[in-house]
């Protein structure tokens, strides 16, 4: 069927739907989540789409930065469309060549829509309610990373604690412990519960400190009867921050009151962390969530499937478990795409429609990552600076992280060494060699190492706009 045709056929809401999907497959969750998530498609005339976004700098970067992008996601469908105009709020009725009243209703909706959204995190815990054991997927990857946090949620503050779950980006770290903290108050409504990342916290910190409420901050975290931190790795580095962690996790402990944290590394792997806080973070249990196998991706598609109301074919929902490996987010991003375009055709796409419709997703980290990308991930994920790599320097905190960069500059752009001796201070290739036979033999016996490659990849490839 032609691109006009169906383009005629078809809302602009479903456009709009269709040039959503592809983003959250094409961009990092939390660029989705900043300039994407909040828009809704308004109008439409012959050659135009106009899209509410909901301030000023969000219509700057849709326009400055992802305006092409955008467009060619359109083109996919039909060419008709040359512009998309990105207004703040409701826009003027005149320009628009639409019926005010439906205008009024979408908009009504989209505030209705948001409200909605707002309401799933509570105020005082911040935790999102649509979080629950019920609803997350086990697995032999995930398996013992669940019975613990049930183990916690049935009795907090008696057993691991803390509880410490460590693993890759989007497998499932946040879910359990959100599901932790929503079942507790399901059990005991009276306890206080508080839900919030390494980020906030540091932020929070630091404004008390400025302030000189920071009396007060350590107070009202050390009343508490669980602490949920996600994502602590970002207190790494800041001693300050760390300092009152450490007091706030010491009274805690001492009333027997439960704390959980999350990672994408376990805490000896953390750099610039205080030994007394590591200690304190491996003094409970330690569980690590890995990539999902076959069985595990297969069984979660199956189950947001039937939650999209989607009738996609058990063959369909194989290629895309056995062709979407890294972790749960992307595999919902791809079943989304295909959901997304089935319903802008109004058919069950077949396996051959699936395999056009993800081929360019799936092709796309080898054609879009970069030396820089990879040199700039590994320095961060080590906490030196890029800088450095390049530099002569023999200390052991910058030889490992050179070794592991030469390493990802071949295996995942297949550079040549003398290239790789080029990007890393003119190294003669065969000190590239010798680096990267040395990291490949070492991944393969060196257990923590490995954990680090694959986090070091999955950031690569996470955080990096494609």
């Amino acid at each position: 069927m032609p691109a006009n045709t169906i383009m005629s056929s078809v809302t602009h809401e479903d456009i709009w739907k269709a040039v959503l999907g592809e983003m959250e497959l094409s961009v990092s969750r939390a660029h989705f989540s900043t300039w994407f998530k909040n828009t809704t498609v308004i109008a439409r005339d012959q050659n135009s789409m106009t899209v509410s976004v909901p301030n000023g700098f969000v219509k700057e970067w849709l326009e400055n930065k992802f305006n092409r992008q955008i467009l060619t996601s359109i083109h996919k469908l039909s060419n008709e469309i040359r512009e998309v105009k990105y207004v703040i709020g409701l826009p003027k009725p005149e320009p628009l060549r639409q019926d005010i009243s439906k205008i009024i209703i979408e908009k009504e909706f989209q505030e209705q829509t948001t409200a909605d959204q707002s309401q799933e995190i509570d105020k005082i815990t911040h935790l999102n309610k649509k979080y629950s054991f019920d609803s997350f997927i086990v697995g032999s990857s995930n398996e013992f990373t669940f019975a613990c946090s049930q183990a916690v949620a049935a009795s907090p503050g008696k057993h691991y604690n803390p509880l410490f779950l460590y693993g890759g980006v989007g497998l499932g770290k946040t879910h359990l412990i959100q599901s932790i903290g929503n079942q507790v108050l399901r059990d005991w409504p009276d306890k206080k519960v508080l839900y919030t990342t390494g980020e906030k916290l540091t932020a929070t910190i630091v404004e008390s400190i400025r302030n000189r409420t920071i009396e007060d901050i350590k107070t009202l975290y050390s009343r508490l009867d669980l602490l949920i931190i996600d994502d602590i790795q970002y207190i790494a580095g800041k001693d300050k921050t760390q300092e009152i962690v450490f007091t706030i996790f010491n009274e805690l402990h001492n009333r027997n009151k439960q704390v959980v944290c999350t990672s994408d590394r376990p805490p000896k792997a953390i750099p610039a962390i205080e030994e007394r806080l590591q200690s304190r973070l491996e003094g409970g249990m330690l569980a690590e969530i890995n990539m999902p196998d076959f069985e595990t991706r297969l069984a979660i598609l199956k189950s947001k499937a039937v939650e999209k109301t989607s009738q996609l074919s058990d063959e369909v929902l194989s290629y895309i478990a056995t062709h979407i490996q890294k972790n749960v987010r992307e595999l919902e991003g791809a079943l989304n795409r295909v959901v997304a375009l089935s319903q802008i055709y109004n058919r069950i796409p077949d396996l051959k429609e699936v395999k056009n419709i993800l081929n360019a997703y799936l092709a796309i980290p080898y054609r879009k990552t970069s030396p820089q990308v990879i040199l700039k991930t590994v320095a961060d994920f080590y906490s030196v600076a890029s800088a450095d790599l390049t530099k002569r320097s023999r200390k052991k905190e910058i030889v490992k992280p050179r070794q592991v960069a030469m390493y990802l500059l071949r295996e995942e752009i297949k550079l040549s060494f003398p290239e790789i001796g080029q990007k890393l201070g003119g190294r003669d290739h065969s000190t590239v060699i010798h680096a990267c036979e040395k990291i490949r033999r070492e991944e393969g016996v060196d257990e923590p190492l490995k954990n680090e490659l694959v986090m070091i990849r999955q950031r690569i490839y996470d955080s990096f706009d494609r």
